[in-house]
């Protein structure tokens, strides 16, 4: 079977991005942070759908360790055909008040783990000469601001762009890379994990999203059908961005 891995996989978007992997034919290794038995739960889920299942705790400031761990997953799973950047989190610290360890800790999590392991991957791929993809989970805000995010907000950004990059560099292997973007989904980043999305007048379609709705489209984009498309950022929101700033 083919094999994909994913980082930050035991809870929400990442987790439900594994499962529907696993369900499409991959198997499956994927990261997490903390929570070793949400970990397990994800594993024995993606068992249940098929699939093989492997998992390592790593903490992806220290991107050496993480680069480490990727490289021991496809050493046992024998192959990388995907990989799902999906692991980050954010800071709410105003720009003025911020200290540099923080912003550099958001950043080093949000975009400098997903290049190093991008880089990896793509060699790796290189070398099987079958090409690959590589889906980077970014954020609405990729392409618009939000006060107090300073670095999540950048980093973000700066994925997008790499992404983008990334897509022409590897065009001639095979390989394709798009970013993903969501929204406000229910997970337990926003306090709505495992419940419906709350209604939002805020949100054009009136609520938040749910984590399968995003892995609906990791999973295309690992599949024949997304075969040409790349250097893409899909934005799944609900509409928000394209609220004009004076309705935000």
């Amino acid at each position: 079977m083919p094999t994909a891995i994913v980082t930050g996989g035991n809870s929400g978007i990442g987790r439900s991005i594994s499962v529907a992997l696993a369900k499409s034919g991959f198997d499956i290794g994927f990261t997490w942070h903390s929570e070793e038995e949400r970990a397990e739960e994800a594993a024995q889920e993606i068992i249940e759908a098929g699939a093989r299942a492997m998992h390592s705790q790593v903490d992806l400031h220290d991107v050496d360790a993480g680069l480490r761990v990727f490289e021991d997953m496809v050493e046992v799973l024998g192959e990388i055909d995907v990989l799902v950047n999906n692991a980050g989190y954010g800071s709410s610290t105003p720009i003025v008040e911020m200290e540099l360890d923080e912003f550099r800790g958001v950043v080093d999590v949000d975009l400098i783990a997903p290049f190093t392991l991008m880089k990896a991957a793509a060699r790796r791929m290189i070398d099987q000469g079958r090409g690959g993809r590589i889906v980077n989970i970014t954020s609405v805000h990729e392409h618009i601001p939000k006060i107090g995010s300073g670095p999540y907000v950048a980093a973000k950004h700066g994925l997008g762009g790499l992404t983008k990059v990334a897509a022409l560099e590897l065009a001639e292997h095979g390989i394709t890379v798009n970013a993903v973007a969501p929204g406000q989904i229910a997970t337990r980043m926003t306090g709505q994990e495992d419940q419906e999305p709350d209604p939002s007048e805020g949100i054009p379609l009136g609520r938040a999203g749910k984590a399968d709705e995003i892995a609906s489209a990791v999973a295309w984009l690992a599949s024949p059908g997304a075969s040409y498309v790349t250097g893409e950022s899909i934005v799944i929101d609900g509409g928000l961005r394209h609220i004009s700033a004076e309705h935000q």
